[in-house]
């Protein structure tokens, strides 16, 4: 199993982002997925959550309405579209495999992750 993401960078509050994560080495489209965020010594937070067939989504309230999971099982990307950044955002993002199709609240994999750095 591989998970790659990329598009992370350094965004101005209030600016967007799009991150993506392409997926290997499993049945991505038989998975659920999920982008975590970690600031440097601290835990995984879970930011955002999608059913295999892209069904149903799922956010903390710390992002919802600003950040938007959304995936390609033809192409096995995951995106995830981050809007209105803040500062509090900074962190890196890392995307999960889920352990089922509709299983998100553990995952299988994790991902290396890009990083993320919102400042004016």
């Amino acid at each position: 199993v591989q998970l790659v993401e990329s598009g992370g960078g350094l965004a101005e509050p209030g600016g967007s982002l799009r991150l993506s994560c392409a997926a290997s080495g499993f049945a991505f489209d038989e998975y659920a997925m999920t982008w975590f965020r970690q600031r440097p010594g601290q835990e995984l937070e879970w930011i955002a959550s999608i059913y295999f067939d892209g069904s149903i989504t799922d956010y903390p309230l710390s992002v919802k309405g600003r950040f938007t999971i959304s995936r390609d099982n033809a192409k096995s990307l995951l995106y995830l579209q981050m809007n209105d950044l803040q500062p509090r955002d900074t962190a890196m993002y890392r995307c999960a495999q889920g352990r089922g199709r509709m299983v998100y609240t553990e995952y299988l994999a994790l991902g290396r992750g890009t990083q993320v750095t919102v400042s004016s």
